[in-house]
């Protein structure tokens, strides 16, 4: 299930709790869901002080976008004390997204948690351990997951490689075709260089070709670019309509449109763009 429509951005801009008046800057980003971290920037003397901070990131009725939190993991104490205060926030996260998970568990646990009548938030994971990735298949199960991140920098700290696109190109493809396989989307972790939008979009532009949904913000700037990469352009939906209407037209046989050959998955990856742009099932 993917959180946001596509007449929303495809980035994805988390923001700490512990700087409130950031929180509105995020949101109006053009980011399609904007996360309240808990987790990585909250030093752990801070940790319930962020917890209640971060209420406030959720008491904004009508916001432009899909309003998450980044928790602690589950399988800690930090984590656990997450739970307890989100199931009593009076204005809930849309999107709860769970560091370090490394088995479908870790999902059920949250949604064990956190789910009831009138609540049952979108439940994504975080991929950022070598464990995770030997475990996807299994993780990729679990029935309330609504999607997956690539976590890279903790990943690269892991393992003990470069942030670059080269180091980085197994584990990205890997998480997409789990992914693609499990019917679910998948968000690329974010460019860390704050000042270079060069660098971003290019490796946003492989990231798109790759299959990546989106991609992950760490500063509002960030998010106009990503959007503009990943949000398909006029040129792409003309060309899938007319891939769409040329397979009517054959019988979804193999035929031609602007001079390159199409058949059957060109028909399928098409319809889906139309879908999405149209907003129909």
């Amino acid at each position: 299930m993917e959180p946001n429509s596509s007449s929303r951005g495809r980035a994805w801009i988390i923001t700490p709790a512990l700087t409130p008046d950031r929180f509105a800057t995020a949101q109006n980003s053009g980011a399609g869901v904007a996360l309240v971290d808990i987790e990585d920037s909250v030093a752990m003397p801070d940790k319930q002080l962020a917890r209640t901070t971060a209420q406030q990131f959720f008491e904004r009725p009508g916001a432009p976008c899909t309003l998450g939190i980044r928790m602690n993991s589950p399988l800690t104490l930090e984590g656990v004390k997450d739970l307890v205060a989100m199931a009593v926030y009076a204005a809930k996260p849309d999107l709860i997204l769970v560091p370090k998970t490394e088995s479908a568990r870790d999902i059920e646990l949250v949604a064990g948690v956190l789910d009831t009548e009138g609540y049952t938030p979108d439940i994504w994971a975080l991929i950022e351990t070598p464990r995770a990735f030997d475990r996807l298949p299994a993780i990729l199960k679990a029935p309330r997951l609504g999607g997956v991140v690539f976590g890279s920098a903790d990943y690269a700290a892991t393992v003990r490689c470069g942030l670059g696109w080269d180091a980085l190109l197994y584990p990205r493809s890997a998480l997409i075709n789990a992914a693609t396989a499990a019917g679910i989307p998948a968000i690329d972790a974010p460019v860390y260089e704050l000042d270079s939008p060069d660098a971003l979009r290019r490796e946003a532009e492989k990231a798109r070709e790759l299959g990546f949904y989106g991609k992950g913000a760490v500063h509002p700037r960030q998010a106009a670019v990503i959007n503009e990469v990943f949000m398909p352009s006029e040129d792409e939906i003309a060309h899938a309509r007319a891939i769409v209407a040329a397979g009517e037209k054959s019988g979804n046989g193999v035929t031609s449109v602007d001079g390159q050959m199409v058949g059957t998955p060109f028909f399928a990856a098409a319809r889906a763009l139309v879908a999405e742009v149209d907003g129909t099932p």
